[in-house]
């Protein structure tokens, strides 16, 4: 598959009567958004507001982020299986509306969702304080069930993306870049002198708000399985998840894998990235051997000389993590994991729940239980009422007499991304 992404850069963004694109500034009507969300009849209200870069502005709780997209040639659409029909995405040409979001907040889903600080501590430690973000509060009827909250809102920020992300189809991109992902075989005789590379990404799929879509569909529901990393640029891959903030690979996450990014930027030099393979993290064993089993098979099939492997979550999911590691070591292909730690906030328990001495090659997102105070910020998108009860925070977390809030930074979205996507590692 041969992938073009054209990056139009996004300066601003403004509300006005009507949605469009000029001159790298986004217009945004409320009302044409609120009546594409509001059709659905889960919902009894939506506000919309826009966060900046160095605002005095926290996001709380936080959903999912998502970077509106477009297909402006080649086979299927964005986010296919979800708003779009289903057909293979992963050539062409893709527009990107780069350095915004879609943040999606309002109340909460499930305890683990998390915090965007636009300014401050806080901002240091998530990605999404640099991007303009156009924030949508979610206001469900009352009695809802958390199941079907959670995917009005998870399709709700998803279309609003969708139709954003049309605006970009007929303007000229600031900067194009080009993927080339081959066939097995034929990447192999194209390269043959460098190693041959594969990606196993493992994706949150523990049911229980706690879920991952491919093509629309459940990951839990799916053995492991092969897919090009093109595929993932045009969103066949989104967030269902409410894991604990700080290692939630969120949907602009996938968008943005800076893992698969970074083994293109290599492809063809030092490296053969030649496959990658996605797989899920489920809650009993039998799941967890069957799809681990799989992995390292299709791994030994595709003769791969080595494999990073990324993880999603902690506890539980690192189980899955060192049975795929010890596995794809067993049938003689080399491992790099990609975790992140929580190790108590002096950073003195054990780091993961689980380990074996075929996991000596770990990179670390860092220690979630990092301590942390936020300082006041002046102005709240969403509410502070779940401060207290989010992951990472406590009973007294929100200071109510000086606005400050305590917390482990795994409160904070994508403060220790498995993906790297973040700042923080250790040696």
């Amino acid at each position: 598959m041969n992938l073009n992404l054209g990056y139009i850069k996004i300066k601003n963004i403004q509300f006005a009567d009507e949605c469009k694109l000029q001159d790298g500034t986004l217009f945004v009507s409320k009302q044409c958004l609120e009546s594409i969300i509001l059709a659905d009849e889960n919902f009894e209200s939506v506000s919309f507001d826009i966060a900046q870069p160095g605002d005095s502005v926290r996001i709380t709780p936080v959903k999912d982020v998502i970077e509106p997209r477009c297909k402006v040639d080649g086979g299927g659409d964005i986010f296919p299986g979800v708003v779009s029909k289903v057909a293979t995405v992963g050539s062409g040409t893709t527009h990107v509306l780069k350095g915004m979001a879609v943040v999606t907040t309002g109340s909460i889903v499930g305890f683990q969702e998390g915090i965007i600080d636009m300014s401050g501590l806080g901002a240091e430690y998530t990605p999404f304080s640099k991007t303009i973000n156009l924030c949508i509060d979610f206001k469900p009827k009352k009695g809802i069930k958390p199941h079907a909250y959670e995917e009005s809102l998870r399709k709700a920020g998803l279309k609003v993306a969708y139709e954003l992300g049309k605006l970009g189809k007929n303007v000229k991109p600031d900067e194009v870049k080009s993927y080339e992902y081959l066939p097995m075989m034929q990447s192999a005789k194209k390269y043959p002198d460098l190693p041959r590379v594969g990606y196993v990404q493992m994706l949150q799929s523990q049911g229980l708000l706690h879920d991952t879509y491919v093509y629309g569909v459940d990951m839990k529901q799916s053995l492991s399985t092969i897919i090009s990393p093109t595929e993932i640029f045009d969103g066949a891959i989104i967030s269902g998840n409410c894991v604990s903030a700080c290692d939630k690979n969120t949907t602009y996450h996938h968008q943005n894998n800076p893992v698969i990014e970074d083994l293109f930027n290599e492809h063809g030099k030092t490296l053969n990235f030649c496959a990658m393979i996605i797989t899920n993290e489920n809650v009993f064993l039998a799941d967890k051997q069957r799809s681990s089993d799989w992995t390292a098979k299709m791994v030994e099939h595709l003769d791969l000389d080595g494999v990073i492997i990324s993880q999603e979550g902690f506890g539980n999911p690192d189980t899955d993590l060192i049975m795929n590691c010890k596995k794809v070591e067993a049938v003689g292909t080399k491992t790099v994991i990609i975790t992140d730690e929580y190790a108590g906030r002096e950073g003195t328990s054990q780091s993961l729940a689980d380990a074996d001495p075929s996991a000596d090659a770990v990179v670390t997102g860092g220690n979630a239980n990092q301590l942390i105070t936020l300082p006041k910020l002046n102005k709240i998108i969403g509410t502070l009422d779940y401060t207290d009860k989010i992951a990472g925070g406590f009973k007294g977390s929100l200071n109510k007499k000086n606005g400050t809030i305590t917390v482990e930074i795994q409160a904070i979205i994508g403060a220790t991304n498995e993906l790297g996507f973040n700042k923080l590692s250790a040696r």
